[in-house]
């Protein structure tokens, strides 16, 4: 690794999906050149929106590991997002050599429900009851599927006749157990933006947002009789992210949470988590805020406010996507001689 203090010496470059765009558009605001490498077939917006100065093709996810050396050559610095860390999975992002931003080994916790959940358990967070075996289904469940995959194949049971007659559909989750069985808990689904500095070490909100799923979010649109006439099943694959503005008195609790979450991860991974992360939440007509999982990375619900939300506004004056918030930290570590902290 170069140890200049010059941006300009630097690039910042993820994969072209997920949150890509916005990486890529808050690195040029902070004067770095950008790289995408992009899936062929895939180039279209990131050539459309001008966010990358260089484009890089693959055919599969493999060939990452080919292109690596010359990301390296070019000192390029990776972001990790959602469907980069689908794609690679967390064990092979741990063979990343060329440099990547936020903790490798952090990401591993996000993959593993179990893990994922003490984790969370011992921060203090509420969480929803996990059920081990499907015969012990006694309430409504949601089932999920391992990794980040969009909420793909999600579905709700409330016995246990119900869970094995959905997961036919799933055969290969079904062998290897592959999945999470939650109580499912009714109350507004409200997604925490974090955002953690490694070189003041202070938490910021950045946004929240709420999922737009499909065809969950359009079965309230038709009546129940023709629902069960229909057979109308409810599935949770997102396709899109709709902003949300808190009640200002929930902030002091949100606030604690990723602060708990940040403090507790410092005992599992050395050097803690840190950049962005978000906790998906269940808020309860009494408040009570349940979390059921942790993204330990940007998340695509941070798309809408690529200039700002109304919560950076309120810290910077200035446009300020979680995107343009991950390439100032780098820069600020960059210019300040302390690159590495900031590197995983």
């Amino acid at each position: 690794m170069i140890q200049s203090r010059k941006t300009s010496d630097y690039a910042i470059c993820t994969i072209g999906s997920h949150s890509a765009l916005q990486i890529l558009k808050g690195a040029k605001d902070e004067d770095f050149k950008t790289i995408c490498v992009c899936f062929k077939g895939k180039t279209q917006p990131y050539l459309s929106y001008k966010v990358a100065d260089e484009i890089i093709e693959i055919d599969t996810i493999e060939e990452f590991f080919k292109v690596e050396k010359i990301l390296m050559q070019k000192n390029a610095i990776v972001i990790p997002h959602g469907s980069f860390v689908s794609y690679l999975g967390h064990e092979r992002v741990k063979k990343i050599k060329m440099m990547h931003y936020g903790s490798k080994e952090i990401l591993e916790y996000e993959s593993d429900r179990t893990k994922e959940r003490q984790w969370l358990t011992k921060a203090g967070l509420l969480m929803p009851k996990v059920f081990t075996h499907p015969e012990d289904i006694d309430r409504p469940v949601i089932v999920k599927f391992h990794g980040a995959k969009g909420g793909l194949g999600y579905f709700v049971a409330k016995s246990p006749d119900e869970f094995y007659e959905k997961m036919k559909k799933f055969p290969e989750h079904e062998e290897d157990k592959d999945y999470a069985i939650q109580e499912y808990i009714l109350g507004v689904p409200v997604y925490i933006h974090y955002f953690h500095s490694k070189l003041n070490n202070e938490l910021e909100i950045m946004s929240f947002d709420k999922r737009y799923e499909s065809n969950a979010d359009s079965i309230g649109r038709i009546a129940a009789k023709d629902q069960l006439t229909a057979d109308i099943n409810a599935s949770y694959t997102i396709i899109g992210n709709i902003p949300i503005v808190v009640r200002e008195s929930l902030l002091p609790d949100l606030f604690k949470m990723g602060e708990n979450v940040v403090k507790e991860s410092k005992k599992i991974v050395n050097g803690g988590l840190f950049g962005p992360f978000c906790l998906e939440t269940i808020i309860k007509k009494d408040l009570r805020i349940f979390t059921f999982e942790i993204s330990a990375r940007i998340v695509a619900g941070t798309n809408p406010f690529i200039e700002g939300s109304p919560y950076t506004w309120l810290r910077y004056n200035e446009p300020m996507s979680t995107g343009r918030r991950i390439a100032r930290e780098i820069k600020e570590a960059i210019e300040g001689g302390k690159l590495e902290k900031v590197l995983g």
